[in-house]
């Protein structure tokens, strides 16, 4: 196993790029740490799978270099880069048995036969093949192609990493939950290098030690799950993670001043007057509903959702709509209430990007 640095990695699939925008990949200089789980998330179309074929070899970046530990791989291909992939789609072979399937990676490699033995009972026991060892593939189900595929992905214990790009498409939602389990325990036992790709924030946040979260292209943000919810560092990550996302709303910040229309909110920090872009974004677990009297800043509240574990409030203010998570217990009236903002967790953007103030 070994500590993966994108170096100054970038990808164009246009032959002479001739800005930013041609590129699929933007610049990234990244390590990923050895033994380290890591979720690349996204929406179709960010960049995720060509950052994936990059570190599998499959593509060669327009520019920068790939180092597995000290050694240059850029220029390597993947057969001699020692990683595992687990696809979208199952790839095992029909014809094969279960065990077969699973032994195949390690035959190929000329793998002791009582080596062989030992790992593939072990991985058939981890996802729970063990009785299906000696069937043939091709009377399974998708589900439990797939899980074959994950097993053969798993059974080699000398990868540098292990790379998997949308796993669980094919798997339904319950053997989801335990097969991201099983990946997430292997993975605490044996510490291989995992990147997991996926549109999924729920397979992110509870697969990933370190969540990359990629939009258009770029990598905006790498973080624990926690960073992520708690303090975003652009936009996208406050929209695209949480359910809801995070409200965003335009604003003019002056100092300890936003406002928005023509209702002022107070900030814990000074921003100066920032011109360009600006908004500011709180999460609706960080907003509270009070009697009108109760405030200065009132919102219409236009519908009431339960979810069951709470309730969301989707309410007016100004122009602006915004979503406000409320206890399932809390009656919240149709009409017109009013609000207060958690200023510890007000964050304030320009040009979609996060800014620190002065306390």
């Amino acid at each position: 196993m070994a500590a993966i640095h994108l170096k100054n990695v970038a990808h164009s699939y246009i032959e002479s790029p001739k800005s930013q925008a041609d590129f699929a990949l933007k610049q990234l200089d990244h390590v990923w740490e050895d033994g380290g789980a890591y979720a690349l998330l996204g929406p179709s179309g960010c960049g995720k799978t060509t950052l994936l074929n990059i570190i599998s070899g499959l593509l060669k970046p327009s520019e920068g270099c790939v180092l597995f530990g000290e050694e240059d791989v850029t220029e390597t291909d993947t057969s001699q880069r020692n990683i595992a992939q687990v696809f979208q789609f199952p790839v095992i072979y029909d014809t094969m048995t279960v065990r077969e399937n699973l032994a195949f990676p390690l035959r190929n490699r000329g793998v002791p036969v009582k080596e062989i033995i030992k790992r593939v009972d072990e991985v058939a026991g981890m996802l729970g093949l063990g009785d299906q060892l000696d069937n043939r593939a091709s009377g399974l189900s998708a589900d439990m192609k797939q899980i074959i595929s994950l097993g053969r992905g798993l059974v080699r214990s000398d990868v540098n990493a292990i790379l998997f790009d949308e796993p669980l498409t094919v798997i339904d939602p319950h053997m989801k939950w335990v097969l991201r389990t099983k990946l997430k325990e292997l993975h605490r036992q044996f510490g291989f290098t995992m990147v997991y790709v996926t549109h999924d924030q729920t397979e992110a946040l509870t697969f990933a030690d370190k969540v990359v979260v990629m939009h258009d292209g770029e990598v905006v943000q790498i973080g624990t799950p926690e960073e992520l919810f708690a303090k975003p560092a652009h936009t996208f990550v406050g929209y695209f993670i949480g359910s809801p996302g995070m409200n965003v709303l335009p604003a003019k910040v002056d100092g300890n001043d936003a406002v928005i229309d023509t209702m002022t909110i107070k900030l814990t920090q000074s921003y100066g007057a920032l011109s360009g872009d600006v908004e500011i974004g709180i999460r609706p677990e960080f907003l509270k509903l009070v009697p009108a009297d109760k405030s200065d800043i009132h919102v219409h509240i236009n519908s009431i959702e339960d979810v069951g574990r709470h309730k969301i409030a989707r309410c007016q203010l100004g122009e602006q709509t915004l979503a406000v998570v409320v206890p399932e217990n809390e009656h919240v009236p149709i009409g017109t209430m009013g609000i207060k903002f958690d200023p510890a967790h007000t964050h304030v953007y320009q040009n979609s990007r996060l800014i620190e103030g002065v306390s």
